[in-house]
């Protein structure tokens, strides 16, 4: 399983064959626009965990181009099917066996309405196994103790979570949320795309270092692989 950051939740997974995109928001951040095209990306699926703008901005676009099938609650993927686009519904605690593995939409705790102030359900999160590695990708919540239901099903290999604050979990939540979801490998998401959610790197890794745990901060195209 190879992952590739393009800031903000905006992730490449590759599993297999099969290429998929969380989240994507390029084409309207600053730090990514320059760095990333769009039209190269390849995705089969597009993950979405709510509607806000900096989650769903490329969607559409990169399902165009591609003819991915966008999978993510039921409001979010109605609105795509309205459009003309292949979805795949989803809805909190259900899970679904994909051609690369299982998927679990997971509660997050936030809010989701499109940029036109329409309804964008409510937000999620997605435990993915698959290729034997399971991660966690959290969208934007806060810490919730609903966190400590994953473990009791699927052992994480990673977890990734935002860390920006303001808006989402900040650093000191997402170490407890690491505890939470008994995964000390993290990849921070959600921080330093525009001013309220600027973190300072050093302080975030040493106090994940301090909490014996590992937290990455990819640069924008960067990929590790499980």
């Amino acid at each position: 399983m190879k992952i590739t950051f393009y800031g903000q939740n905006t992730l490449a997974i590759t599993i297999g064959e099969t290429n998929i995109i969380v989240d994507p928001f390029i084409t309207g951040n600053e730090l990514a626009k320059d760095k990333v095209d769009i039209m190269s990306l390849k995705a089969d699926y597009i993950l979405l965990t709510h509607a806000h703008q900096d989650h769903i901005l490329d969607a559409a676009a990169i399902a165009k181009n591609t003819n991915a099938v966008i999978v993510s609650n039921y409001e979010i993927a109605m609105h795509y099917q309205a459009k003309g686009f292949e979805v795949h519904p989803m809805n909190h605690g259900g899970n679904w066996q994909f051609d690369f593995g299982n998927v679990k939409y997971v509660n997050a705790v936030h809010t989701s309405t499109f940029p036109d102030g329409s309804n964008g359900g409510q937000p999620g999160g997605f435990v993915i196994e698959g290729e034997h590695k399971n991660i966690y990708i959290a969208g934007d919540t806060a810490l919730t103790m609903d966190m400590k239901l994953i473990p009791l099903r699927t052992k994480l290999d990673l977890a990734i979570l935002p860390i920006g604050d303001n808006f989402t979990m900040g650093i000191d939540d997402a170490i407890t949320a690491s505890d939470f979801v008994e995964c000390d490998k993290v990849l921070g998401v959600h921080y330093d795309t525009f001013g309220y959610i600027e973190i300072d790197h050093t302080e975030a890794k040493r106090k994940f270092y301090d909490a014996n745990k590992d937290l990455m901060l990819l640069e924008i195209g960067a990929s590790i692989e499980l």
